[in-house]
């Protein structure tokens, strides 16, 4: 919803504020740089202006909706609303909220909320707020009994006035935050499709790392839609990295598993983590990612308990993070209905045949050592060596 003649989006965004001004100005290129790249990928027409306080997307009427989806799917945005520009001048400023109240405000509770940022102006934020209010109020007073609810309204008339433009809006589509994508440096993120890896490789992005996607085929042991499962969640992902590579690297580990299964009851699952990081490592050598990524959860799974995931950590030297360490699992599933992957994530694949009948839950590296394969991550560097690099 909008009000009539709406042509700019206001983009807000949140951390990026907090940051130094060479810092901010590093980001707040990166961040217009995706918004072009955003509306593009939504064939939106559009002109997207750095502006310091406010980036704002300049578009016809006709797009005006499309163009604040697409901003509200950029990382570091925290929301944006379709706005309509004018003079800063109080009079022209009402005119556009009788129309908008006219055109949008059919019942219910209303209230106004105004930003004056030029505080050199000849009125203040209470003058434009009472005043407003007023003329909203006059404009529908025929039609039916209007309402102010300042705590809790049905409709909100947004005002944001600035030294040379003023903007009246109305509702503000949330987006997700963070940090544009592309300010730090990018991470290598293992996906298996299931509930939890796309969810922390989107967590991830958020904070500004791009993300390498690693697959680990299980060959026999993955289920026929295993594969297929992983590569649509990379596929949502890409939805919000569009000017990003999120081509998958898929590690042959099929023999690695079988060699598991065959030869190793206890900590198997252990192991398998094991080989995962070893592959990932030797893909973040290749793609000069800074950290591996994965959807681990405290206490989630036997192989996710506190002194698991300290043992399995051992085996590589990058930082491995994990998003999602301290999330309840209700937590997650509803964050994964948020973006999108969690139909592609529920998909049965099958791939629970690689769990042994009895689960490891207090390993010792030692002792699991003692057990595994010879050779074990020797065979994950070189099946990471002859991954395929694929579209999702």
């Amino acid at each position: 919803m909008h009000p009539p003649g709406a042509d700019t989006v206001l983009v807000r965004h949140g951390d990026v504020n907090t940051k130094s001004t060479t810092v901010k100005r590093y980001m707040l290129r990166i961040l217009v740089e995706n918004l072009e790249a955003a509306l593009e990928d939504r064939s939106v027409s559009g002109a997207v202006d750095r502006r310091w306080h406010r980036p704002l997307i300049t578009t016809a009427e006709t797009d005006i909706e499309d163009a604040v989806e697409a901003a509200a799917s950029t990382f570091g945005v925290v929301s944006a609303s379709a706005a309509v520009t004018l003079e800063p001048d109080r009079a022209k400023i009402y005119d556009v909220l009788a129309e908008t109240a006219r055109r949008h405000y059919t019942g219910g509770s209303f209230a106004l909320e105004v930003n004056r940022a030029d505080k050199q102006l000849p009125y203040t934020s209470e003058d434009v707020a009472r005043e407003g209010g007023t003329v909203v109020w006059e404009a529908v007073e025929d039609e039916f009994e209007p309402e102010v609810d300042l705590e809790d309204p049905d409709l909100t008339f947004g005002v944001e006035i600035r030294e040379e433009e003023a903007f009246v809006y109305l509702d503000s589509v949330s987006g997700p935050g963070g940090l544009p994508l592309g300010s730090q440096e990018p991470m290598v993120a293992l996906v298996s499709g299931g509930i939890d890896s796309p969810v922390a490789a989107y967590e991830m992005m958020k904070r500004g790392s791009p993300i390498v996607p690693v697959y680990v085929d299980l060959g026999e042991y993955g289920g026929i839609d295993h594969e297929a499962r992983a590569m649509e969640t990379v596929r949502v992902l890409s939805r919000y990295a569009p000017n990003f590579d999120m081509r998958v690297y898929r590690v042959p580990g099929g023999e690695a598993v079988a060699t598991l299964v065959e030869e190793m009851e206890t900590g198997r699952m252990l192991s398998l983590r094991r080989f995962f990081y070893r592959a990932a490592e030797r893909i973040a050598e290749r793609t000069g990612a800074s950290g591996i990524v994965t959807g681990e959860a405290v206490g989630q799974k036997s192989s996710q308990t506190a002194q698991n995931l300290g043992v399995t950590s051992r085996v590589t030297d990058l930082p491995i993070h994990r998003p999602l360490l301290t999330r309840d699992k209700q937590d997650i599933v509803a964050t994964a209905r948020d973006i999108g992957t969690y139909a592609d994530s529920t998909i049965d694949a099958g791939c629970n045949r690689v769990a042994p009948d009895r689960a490891e839950t207090n390993a010792r590296l030692e002792r699991l050592l003692a057990v595994e394969p010879d050779g074990l991550l020797e065979r994950a560097t070189a099946a990471a060596d002859d991954a395929d690099l694929i579209e999702p």
